[in-house]
């Protein structure tokens, strides 16, 4: 299953909060098919999951809610956050540890 780092949760408590979601909101993770029929990882602030989600919650009671494609696919990786050269905070998705 996907493991969220405290830094994730904690931006993911902001963005909900920002957004005027209460505390059973999240992150959702879903699988979008690309014009080259390449598959990508699409994100949204949600509200609450979509019936069939699988649900990861971080110790801080951060939410993930994860579609079933999204959840095979990330379910050996980490979810993260990472700071770009302009300072800006983007989530990252990495590949776990051995």
């Amino acid at each position: 299953m996907l493991a969220v780092t405290e830094a994730a949760a904690e931006a993911i408590t902001a963005l909900t909060a920002q957004g005027g979601i209460d505390d059973n909101g999240g992150l959702r993770f879903s699988m979008r098919t690309q014009v080259d029929s390449q598959a990508a990882l699409a994100l949204t602030v949600a509200s609450s999951p979509v019936e069939g989600d699988k649900v990861v919650t971080a110790d801080t009671g951060a939410h993930v809610f994860l579609e079933e494609q999204a959840a095979d696919y990330l379910s050996d990786k980490v979810l993260d956050v990472q700071q770009d050269a302009e300072g800006q905070l983007n989530f990252a998705v990495l590949e776990r540890a051995s």
